[in-house]
Parts: structure tokens; C-alpha cells; sequence
């Protein structure tokens, strides 16, 4: 199969390598300093795009593959509320393909299963509250992270007594707080901690006043993260559509 690289920093790095060890071949790589190489014919060969790039550049990136007639697979985060409707719409009415997930580790998506049945059995023990931790790198940009929204989204789903998710507090690289820590019964917080080189932390606490219960993924490093997009890239160039990770893991 033939992959681009949209955005070339350390999670582009970390794909190469997985795609070229599975057989794969890395056709054209676009970054900050060559966008015009959207036009170039290497681009235009390749079966599919692989995007990790920011929420500010993300949704242009993918109208630009889209114009070449590229399937994209996406994995930046912060930007596809805004524009999820307009990207199912252009899947459906005009052919394009894109693959979007807030996380693409296969060990982040059983831990979503795992979060999804907790908070089923805990609808039925509302002397738990509920509240969720993320950690990530310095250079993150946004906060909460899109894989602690979907969690939280997921959490809302099968829990009566929240209805939606708020940010908490942002504990930022130099130790300063900000944020709220005072919330309605209703409301489920969504607490971000900014530091180091951390690849992603997400924890999901139950507390009452007898004990605690808390489930936590925490990511070692990037090879999880890529070798998820590489396997979501070899399934979007046999398939159509606007298509996440429900698609590619069915359990």
C-alpha cells in the first residue's frame, strides 16, 4: 500500500517506521514547510493519507486530500465537532473517505469497552460520583484530550445522573492550576494535567464515601498510537465512508 504522511513530527516518525516494517510504502510526507506537495503527483498516488497534525490545520488538510481524491485517515483531535457533519456529509454525497478516531490505540479502545460497561454497572450505585484525569505531553494543544471526551461522552451514555462533561482544572508545565473544581451532580469533570514528554494518561475515578474505584490506561509510548493508524489505514483503503474504530475493532 501506498501512505502519506500528513505532518512528519514524532508520531509521523513513529508511523513510517511501523508502515515500512509491515510492507508498506511511504510515497510522499507533508509538513508545515512543503504544503504545496498537496499538489504534487506523489501525493495524488498514494491509497490513503495518514493526518496527525493540530486542530487549527487538521480539517483544511483533510479538504485538501479530499480534493486529490485521497482516503484519509485522522487522528488530531480538537477539531472534528466542528465540522463532523459536513465530513459524514461529504463521505456520503460526494464519495470521500475518511477515517477519524480521537485515539487510535488498540489498548485505549478496550479500555473505552471496559469504561463503557463500568459505568453501566455504576448507573445503579448513584453514591458514586464520577470524574476522569488526563495526562499529556508539553506540547499538547488541546485540553481536555479528544480520548478523554469520547470517554466522557461514552460514560454520559450509560450513566441517568450526568447529562454532560465540563473542564476542570488545567494543571499546566510549570505547576500552575487553573480551572474549576466546583461542579453540579449533573456535570461529569474532565481534569488535564500538561507535563514532560507523557505520550497519554487517562484515568476514570468512582469515589464515594466507602472506598474508590479507578480504571487507568496509560500509554508507554507512541507504537501503540501508530500501529493503530497503520492497521486503520490498510482497513479505509479496501472501505468507504466516514469510518472510526467501531468499524475496524467489532467487539
Amino acid at each position: 500500500m501506498k501512505i502519506a504522511l500528513i505532518g512528519y513530527g514524532k508520531m509521523g516518525h513513529e508511523i513510517e517506521k511501523v508502515a515500512v516494517a509491515r510492507g508498506h510504502q511511504i510515497v510522499c510526507t507533508i509538513d508545515k514547510d512543503n504544503l504545496y506537495d498537496f499538489e504534487s503527483p506523489a501525493f495524488k498516488e498514494a491509497d490513503v493519507a495518514i493526518e496527525f497534525t493540530s486542530p487549527m490545520t487538521a480539517y483544511e488538510n483533510c479538504i485538501k486530500a479530499f480534493k486529490a481524491n485521497i482516503k484519509v485517515v485522522c487522528g488530531s483531535t480538537g477539531w472534528i465537532d466542528q465540522h463532523k457533519e459536513e465530513m459524514i456529509r461529504l463521505c456520503k454525497e460526494e464519495n470521500k473517505t475518511l477515517f477519524w478516531s480521537s485515539n487510535f490505540s488498540l489498548g485505549v479502545y478496550v479500555f473505552s469497552a471496559v469504561n463503557k460497561y463500568l459505568a453501566h454497572i455504576m448507573n445503579k450505585f448513584p453514591s458514586y460520583d464520577v470524574s476522569m484525569t488526563e495526562t499529556h505531553h508539553i506540547h499538547k494543544l488541546d485540553a481536555p484530550s479528544g480520548t478523554a471526551i469520547t470517554l466522557a461522552e461514552d460514560i454520559i451514555q450509560n450513566i441517568d445522573r450526568k447529562d454532560r462533561w465540563v473542564k476542570g482544572t488545567l494543571t499546566s508545565p510549570d505547576k500552575s492550576i487553573s480551572g474549576q473544581n466546583c461542579f453540579d451532580s449533573n456535570e461529569l469533570p474532565i481534569h488535564s494535567i500538561r507535563e514532560g514528554e507523557v505520550p497519554g494518561i487517562h484515568s476514570i475515578r468512582y469515589e464515594s464515601e466507602a472506598d474508590s474505584i479507578i480504571i487507568t490506561h496509560d500509554a508507554k509510548n507512541r507504537k501503540g498510537f501508530a500501529l493503530g493508524a497503520v492497521l486503520a489505514a490498510e482497513f479505509t483503503a479496501d472501505h468507504h465512508g466516514f469510518l472510526g474504530m467501531n468499524d475496524l475493532f467489532q467487539f
